[in-house]
């Protein structure tokens, strides 16, 4: 057994793990994160994606003691006090969810994206998605998602830039 520490969606977590436990099955099956899905259990899907220190990963092909001392994000940290994120909001404005299994690995692949560029070209979310496998919605409708959450983040920051008040301590902090 080791004890590894982390940030899971902000909140520290100290927990103790076998050498041969994965990510995935910490995130689930240890700390009740079922957003993450399982799905082919090999890497090839894209349903257990997280972002680990910022760069979307798949949960399943990571053990849990190489998230020692780093910063984990699951779709749960994407809601800020009960408030959808601009992501989370785009994908269900755009139609973007049907069975809704692939949607949290989509929307942290994208979240991923947005943050490295939060003005991506069709191509480059085309890419940034490419590890996500959706068998429902095609991918046109995810693609208009994630450009409509581009759009909506610029927005809200010209609209901070005309605004008198300091932003809250939790603005951003989900959607940006």
């Amino acid at each position: 057994m080791h004890t590894i520490s982390f940030h899971v969606n902000g909140e520290p977590q100290t927990v103790r793990v076998a050498a041969t436990m994965t990510l995935l099955e910490l995130l689930r099956d240890r700390l009740h994160l079922t957003g993450t899905k399982e799905g082919c259990g090999i890497g090839e899907c894209g349903a257990c994606t997280v972002l680990l220190n910022g760069a979307p990963v798949t949960a399943c092909l990571i053990l849990a003691v190489e998230a020692d001392e780093s910063t984990i994000e699951t779709i749960e940290g994407e809601t800020r006090n009960g408030q959808l994120s601009a992501l989370q909001q785009a994908f269900i404005d755009a139609g973007a969810v049907q069975c809704g299994f692939c949607t949290p690995g989509m929307i942290m692949s994208a979240r991923g994206l947005l943050r490295r560029n939060p003005e991506p070209t069709d191509e480059e979310i085309i890419e940034a998605i490419a590890g996500n496998l959706c068998r429902c919605t095609g991918y046109e409708a995810i693609i208009d998602a994630i450009r409509l959450a581009a759009a909506a983040n610029r927005a809200r920051e010209d609209d901070s830039l005309l605004d008198a008040a300091p932003p809250r301590d939790d603005e951003g902090a989900a959607d940006g």
